[in-house]
């Protein structure tokens, strides 16, 4: 070790979570922990790339971002063209369609975090044997469970496939509308699972919540702090994945904004760019980059709503806000609690629109008058998503494009947890485990951080662990894979 004791701990790739990202800690010659980062080491072009581009190509372009929650980026990115052709409501087919297509990803993504990647550890424990906490662990000690996620994954591919054409990367929104209906056929083939799926969410949602409450204080303080929370509601408070305006609140529940409408974002949100990470860092520009920073995802959809339109979900809000005595919950350990509250809301929505006859309507596109600018927002699964585009009027060629991803709201979040973390379990500690390194990955993995929109990893994530001296010098190395 070096003469001045001090020390540097890299985690690199961050593992379950979809895309690369990496964490350091510096810990001083008594253990404390001096600095903790959560870096993101891969760099995004699209709002590049895209400029040149024509506006409508852009809802089919922006989604190739990602290959988990494409569904996000094609909506946002059609509402913000349905601004720039002049659309400011869709026919109701076309509005219902869409709204289909997005709770069918939702409710996939949401089944897919918790026992594909969140399980392992809720299930086995933080520092149980990483040959047994992972998903084929959960498989082994809890077939129908695992089987029944598999299918609810397949449920929400489906939908998609039967609203978007495609089940990965389609191309069913266009600016306006919708390129199609869903049949009779498509309708009925989804139906006769829709009631089951709904079945299957709440009892992911009692798995949330058991484990949840079986960790005790313990668990809810585990990498927790005070925040702000963001998201999108409906103009009378209610929970809207799909629309709505911007609302925050402070951690005690104090109203920051509300009533926020797409086109006035800029007068409200920043963005910070840090020389450490490919990321930024939004804040609120009312309180300033120190403290405007907010949490978006499941658990502020949950705190910044006033209630949800679905009865078994909302049900369940109550019972989950009266952890806080009605004020927002702050627990980074929470998210999977309120993720599996969107998800029973989302399969209550897809049996309520199946029986809905307006999705086979055959007015799908309306039209307007072009504008030169788009902004629109979505709540895509790990929170709030922002499209802005701007295009020449001459050539209908995108010029500007900006795009506030959820899991770039979520930036500083992760980064403030990372520090909690390792304070809470790395002070003092002069030996590297596997397990206390499982620890900082836990509360990354709470956001189900979607990092390189397009990267994915087969099998076992390579994963290598160095202490690393102040002059350079590695005096400890740990590799996995």
């Amino acid at each position: 070790m070096a003469d001045n004791g001090k020390r540097k701990i890299v985690i690199n790739p961050v593992t379950r979570i979809e895309g690369h990202g990496k964490v350091t800690i510096h810990m001083d010659a008594a253990n404390n922990v001096e600095q903790a980062r959560f870096h993101i080491i891969e760099f995004r072009g699209f709002e590049r790339f895209i400029q040149g581009r024509f506006y409508w190509e852009a809802p089919v372009a922006v989604q190739r971002l990602c290959g988990i929650c494409p569904v996000s980026h094609h909506l946002c990115g059609a509402k913000a063209t349905d601004v720039i052709v002049g659309v400011d409501k869709l026919p109701p087919t076309a509005e219902k369609m869409r709204r289909l297509m997005h709770y069918g990803q939702t409710y996939q993504s949401h089944a897919m975090h918790f026992y594909h990647l969140a399980s392992p550890d809720l299930l086995f424990g933080f520092d149980a044997p990483v040959a047994k906490r992972n998903v084929i662990g959960v498989i082994q000690e809890f077939p129908e469970a695992a089987t029944k996620a598999v299918l609810m994954r397949r449920f929400g591919q489906e939908i998609i496939k039967a609203t978007a054409g495609k089940k990965v990367h389609g191309t069913g929104a266009i600016p306006g509308g919708i390129n199609k209906n869903l049949s009779v056929e498509e309708r009925d083939s989804l139906k006769k699972d829709a009631d089951k799926m709904l079945e299957w969410a709440v009892e992911a949602l009692e798995l949330a919540k058991k484990v949840t409450k079986a960790g005790g204080q313990s668990l809810l303080e585990f990498g927790s702090f005070p925040s702000n929370h963001l998201s999108i509601v409906r103009p009378d408070g209610c929970m809207d994945l799909y629309d709505g305006v911007l609302r925050a609140k402070t951690s005690d529940g104090k109203i920051i904004l509300d009533q926020v409408k797409p086109a006035d974002y800029l007068d409200y949100i920043r963005e910070e760019v840090r020389p450490w990470s490919y990321m930024k860092f939004p804040f609120i520009t009312s309180i300033g980059q120190e403290n405007g920073w907010y949490r978006v995802g499941p658990l502020s959809r949950i705190n910044c709503c006033d209630f949800i339109d679905t009865p078994v979900a909302e049900k369940e809000r109550q019972e989950f806000m009266a952890l806080g005595g009605g004020k927002p919950i702050n627990s980074t350990m929470a998210y999977h609690w309120a993720r599996m509250i969107e998800l029973v809301h989302s399969a209550e929505k897809i049996v309520e629109l199946l029986d809905d006859p307006d999705l086979q309507g055959t007015n799908l596109v309306a039209v307007g008058k072009k504008r030169p600018r788009g902004v629109a927002w979505i709540e895509a699964p790990r929170g709030t998503l922002f499209h802005h585009y701007e295009i020449n009027p001459e050539t209908d060629q995108i010029r500007v494009a900006n795009l506030i991803v959820s899991t770039t709201n979520n930036n500083e979040a992760m980064n403030r947890c990372v520090q909690v973390v390792a304070n809470q379990h790395l002070k003092g500690k002069a030996e590297i485990t596997e397990g206390l390194l499982n620890h900082i990955e836990v509360g990354i993995r709470a956001y189900d951080p979607c990092l390189s929109c397009a990267t994915h990893a087969l099998g076992r994530m390579r994963l290598q662990v160095q202490l690393v001296g102040p002059d350079g010098s590695i005096i400890e190395e740990k590799l996995r894979g």
